[in-house]
């Protein structure tokens, strides 16, 4: 492999994944002191993430493929099925919990989504239990453990919302990644993930249109942030995940990738001054050495890393 471009893969995957991490906190600098509606984000986040994803599949190569995906009516229907469960699905999720909780924690508890995957998989007996599962296990539910109570057996540190909405992201995101394998043997992930994103958002259109929002009110700063949450957080973070897979292993990806939770970690303390405890910097590690331990030890279950090849777990 070209060490040029070995070296350009590790920026665009170390880049994409801290502006994953960073769209989170910048959102909920969104909710929390500019009153954005949560249904509100998440509609002009996927309408137009989606359709800078499809518009980039046009003008670089097999532009055909972008409408290709509609021929088939069960493909089709595949689609809208994962772009409203799917697509929608996660996206939501995660931004309630980040709106009820912090960007930290949501992300936290939606990295927990490969372990709900060994999970569902040795329930489906279509996987053996392995120790590095155990451990992985184990290790996932000591983590959450002590992010959500830092340690104390007699509080609940995180809001129960947040809670809620943060393991239904990783649920979500479980789902996410096990149902998109099939589309993604056939179509590339920019169309997948293009069209999933366009469909999520217009079926929450529906229920919170666009054009509700109180743009007289938005300042500059506003859409500074909104823009850095939609180019940035959304799409230019999964164009650069996705590119660095033309250099770097799946499994080098992986690891990097963990720098999301972290880049939502620090800036939600260090930036919005959310209270972290020391034990929920331990869950947090717990958490994310449950990627290094599926990528250096585990032999991932086949489906995850089907699912897994193209989109990773960075769906967030």
């Amino acid at each position: 492999m070209n060490e040029q471009n070995r070296k350009i893969g590790l920026f665009l995957v170390i880049t994409g994944a801290i502006f994953w991490g960073i769209g989170g906190t910048v959102s909920k600098k969104l909710f929390q002191e500019y009153s954005i509606d949560v249904n509100w984000l998440v509609v002009i986040r996927l309408l137009i993430a989606g359709f800078l994803l499809l518009s980039l599949k046009c003008v670089t190569q097999n532009r055909g493929e972008v409408f290709k995906v509609w021929k088939d009516k069960k493909v089709a229907l595949h689609l809208i099925i994962f772009g409203i469960l799917g697509m929608l699905g996660v996206q939501y999720t995660y931004m309630a919990a980040i709106d009820y909780g912090n960007a930290a924690t949501a992300t936290l508890l939606q990295y927990l989504s490969p372990v709900m995957i060994i999970v569902y998989l040795l329930l489906r007996k279509r996987t053996v239990f392995t120790m590095s599962d155990m451990i992985t296990v184990l290790l996932a539910l000591l983590g959450s453990f002590l992010l959500l109570t830092n340690g104390s057996l007699s509080q609940m540190y995180v809001p129960i919302p947040a809670i809620v909405w943060g393991v239904l992201s990783g649920v979500a995101a479980a789902f996410y990644t096990l149902y998109a394998a099939p589309l993604l043997k056939k179509y590339d992930s920019l169309v997948v993930v293009g069209w999933a994103m366009v469909i999520g958002g217009v079926a929450l259109n529906f229920i919170h249109p666009l054009w509700a929002a109180a743009w007289t009110s938005f300042t500059l700063k506003t859409y500074l942030y909104l823009a850095f949450v939609i180019v940035f957080g959304t799409m230019i973070a999964f164009w650069f995940y996705i590119k660095s897979l033309q250099s770097l292993s799946p499994k080098e990806t992986s690891l990097l990738g963990s720098l999301e939770p972290l880049a939502a970690v620090i800036t939600t303390v260090f930036w919005l001054k959310a209270p972290f405890g020391a034990f929920q910097w331990l869950g947090a590690c717990c958490i994310i050495g449950v990627v290094f331990i599926l990528a250096f030890w585990s032999k991932t279950p086949s489906k995850l890393r089907k699912g897994q090849k193209k989109v990773s777990s960075k769906i967030s």
